[in-house]
């Protein structure tokens, strides 16, 4: 039991902050909100460790976990609430502040980025985490041409939101 114990610490050491960005980017940057989905994760890591069966490496299993319990969370309503809250953030955003402040384009790139569908979300989330994108393709379950391909678009149609 203590082997598997210092086993998960690792992990959760050097997976926690990949996780929590990830959570992040769903939530908006909501703090409270990506901190409790991260918790989700990693309850679901531990539970199900003695079934990983390396058939991919160990972070893309669990950013699987992230993803699935992030869209899982969108599916309960737990962020349903943030819709409302994010038009009503993007109407007040002012361009020309955006420009000047860092910040506002985070969460101007943010808006935009939640306005994607699920699986564009998902794709830009692990690109935007640096994640090689055979290893997107590999988590995502599709092939590496077609994650290639949304990648440009979903970039194109990203920058064209940001600029609005």
């Amino acid at each position: 039991m203590k082997n598997l114990e210092s086993k998960f610490d690792e992990i959760y050491k050097t997976n926690y902050p990949k996780v929590i960005r990830l959570c992040l980017g769903y939530v908006n940057g909501d703090s409270m909100l990506a901190k409790e989905l991260a918790q989700d994760v990693f309850i679901k890591v531990w539970e199900n460790l003695h079934t990983f069966r390396k058939e991919s490496s160990l972070s893309t299993w669990i950013y699987r976990i992230t993803v699935n319990t992030c869209l899982s969370s969108f599916k309960k309503g737990k962020m349903g609430y943030m819709t409302n809250e994010l038009i009503n953030l993007e109407n007040k955003i002012d361009l020309e502040e955006e420009q000047e402040n860092n910040e506002l384009q985070i969460s101007q790139l943010y808006c935009c980025i939640n306005k994607l569908n699920k699986d564009n979300k998902s794709i830009i989330l692990l690109e935007l985490e640096g994640l090689p994108q055979k290893e997107i393709a590999e988590v995502m379950g599709f092939t590496h041409e077609v994650i290639r391909v949304r990648i440009h678009r979903i970039k194109n149609e990203l920058t064209k939101c940001v600029t609005k």
